[in-house]
C-alpha cells in the first residue's frame, strides 16, 4: 500500500471511515453482548471489580444448596418431634385408662358367725392358669372378728412360695383380702389370673363362702400397649435422618450450616437423644399398683416437656437458617446488580450510537466519493 499515493482529502477522508468503522465494531459488541465492558482491555477497573462482585456472588450461590439441605434436615427432626409428642400423648392416655381400671374382685356371700368355744379357721385355695394350686388359711379368735385374719390371709397369700409366679417367674404378690361390711373381699391386682374359692366345713368358714376369679387383666393389656407405644418411639427416632444426619441419633449426630464463602460465619446444631429411653421413659414391668402407673405418667409427662424444648430449639435453629438463607439470596443480587452497574451497557445510549456512526459512516463514504472524482478527471484527457 506504501506504493500507492492518495491525495490529502482522500486520505483524510479514508481515515475517518476507519475511525467510525471501528467505533461501529465496537458499539456492535456492546448491543450483542449487553456489555460495555467485556474485558479488561475496555476497561481494567471495572473489569476487576465486577469479577470479584461476580465470584464471590457465585460462592454465595453455591451455599445457598448447602443451607437448603439444612433446613431439610431440621425439618425432618422436627417432624418427627411432632410424632414422638403424639405418641408420648397416647402413652399418657393408655396409663391414665389403666389407673381407671381397677382389678376384678370376689365377695364372699353368707352371714359371718363369730366362733364360739374355740377359734374358727378361714381356708382359701388359689389356683393360677397354669393349674398351680396353692393353700392358705388363717384364724379367727374365739368371738373375735375377722379383721385380723383378712390381714393374715392377704400376706400369706403374697408371700414367696415355690409354684406360685407368673411366666416369667416373678412371685405372684398382688393379692389383697379386705372386709367390707362384715364381707371377705378378695382382689388380684398382679399379671397372673386366679380362681380363689373356700370349702366352708362346720364352721371353719365362719359361715362364709366364696368363689370366683380375680385378675387384672385389663391392666395387664394397658402395659402391653404402653411398652408397644414406647417400641415405635423408638423406631420413629431412628428413621428421622435426612442424606445421613439424624438430629434425634444423640449428641454425636451434628449438623453444620455455613452462610459464607470462608467458612467464618456458620450454625452448628446438637443432636438429641429422641429415644423412649432417652426421653427418660422405660419399659413397664408391672402396674399392678397405682403408685406403679403414676411413675409412669410422671415419666411421660417428663419426656413431653423434653419434647416441647427440643421442638422450641430446632424451630430457633429453623428460623435461623432460614434467615440466613434469604439474606444471602439478596446479598447475591446486591452482588450481581452491583457487577452490572460496572460492566452492563446502556442500550438505548448504544443504539443511538450506532445510528449516528452509520450516517458519519455514509457521509464518510460520500465525502471520500467526492474527494475521488477530482482525479478521475485526469482520466477525460486520454
Amino acid at each position: 500500500m506504501a506504493d500507492i499515493s492518495l491525495t490529502a482529502s482522500m486520505r483524510s477522508n479514508l481515515l475517518s471511515l476507519q475511525n467510525t468503522q471501528s467505533l461501529m465494531d465496537t458499539t456492535q459488541e456492546r448491543l450483542s453482548t449487553g456489555k460495555k465492558v467485556n474485558s479488561a482491555i475496555d476497561n481494567p477497573s471495572s473489569y476487576y471489580a465486577a469479577q470479584s462482585l461476580t465470584n464471590r456472588a457465585s460462592d454465595l450461590s453455591a451455599l445457598l444448596d448447602s443451607m437448603g439441605q439444612g433446613i431439610q434436615t431440621i425439618k425432618a427432626a422436627d417432624e418427627a418431634i411432632e410424632a414422638i409428642t403424639s405418641f408420648a400423648q397416647q402413652a399418657k392416655a393408655i396409663a391414665n385408662t389403666a389407673r381407671d381400671t381397677a382389678p376384678k374382685t370376689v365377695a364372699s356371700s353368707g352371714t359371718y358367725t363369730a366362733p364360739t368355744g374355740a377359734a374358727g379357721t378361714i381356708k382359701i385355695d388359689v389356683t393360677l392358669e397354669d393349674g398351680t394350686k396353692t393353700s392358705v388359711s388363717a384364724s379367727v379368735a374365739e368371738d373375735g372378728d375377722i379383721d385380723a385374719a383378712a390381714a393374715a390371709l392377704e400376706t400369706a397369700l403374697n408371700a414367696d412360695r415355690t409354684g406360685v409366679a407368673d411366666a416369667d417367674g416373678t412371685i405372684v404378690k398382688g393379692f389383697k383380702v379386705e372386709v367390707v361390711g362384715g364381707q371377705l373381699k378378695i382382689s388380684n391386682s398382679g399379671s397372673v389370673k386366679a380362681t380363689v374359692s373356700n370349702t366352708d366345713t362346720a364352721g371353719a368358714g365362719l359361715g362364709l363362702s366364696f368363689s370366683g376369679t380375680v385378675d387384672n387383666t385389663d391392666r395387664q393389656s394397658s402395659l402391653k400397649q404402653y411398652n408397644d407405644i414406647l417400641s415405635q418411639i423408638d423406631q420413629l427416632a431412628k428413621d428421622a435422618s435426612y442424606k445421613g444426619v439424624n438430629l434425634l441419633g444423640g449428641k454425636e449426630q451434628t449438623l453444620k450450616v455455613v452462610f459464607n464463602e470462608d467458612r467464618s460465619s456458620s450454625l452448628t446444631i446438637q443432636g438429641v437423644d429422641g429415644s423412649a429411653s432417652g426421653l427418660g421413659m422405660t419399659e413397664a414391668k408391672d402396674w399392678s399398683t397405682n403408685e406403679a402407673i403414676d411413675a409412669s405418667i410422671t415419666a411421660v409427662d417428663g419426656a413431653i416437656s423434653k419434647l416441647r424444648n427440643y421442638a422450641s430449639e430446632f424451630g430457633n435453629n429453623y428460623s435461623v437458617v432460614q434467615n440466613r438463607e434469604d439474606f444471602t439470596e439478596n446479598l447475591i443480587n446486591v452482588l450481581e446488580e452491583g457487577a452490572d452497574k460496572l460492566t452492563l451497557a446502556d442500550m438505548n445510549e448504544e443504539s443511538a450510537n450506532m445510528l449516528a456512526l452509520q450516517t458519519r459512516q455514509q457521509l464518510a463514504i460520500n465525502s471520500l466519493s467526492l474527494a475521488s472524482q477530482a482525479a478521475q478527471s485526469v482520466l477525460s484527457l486520454f
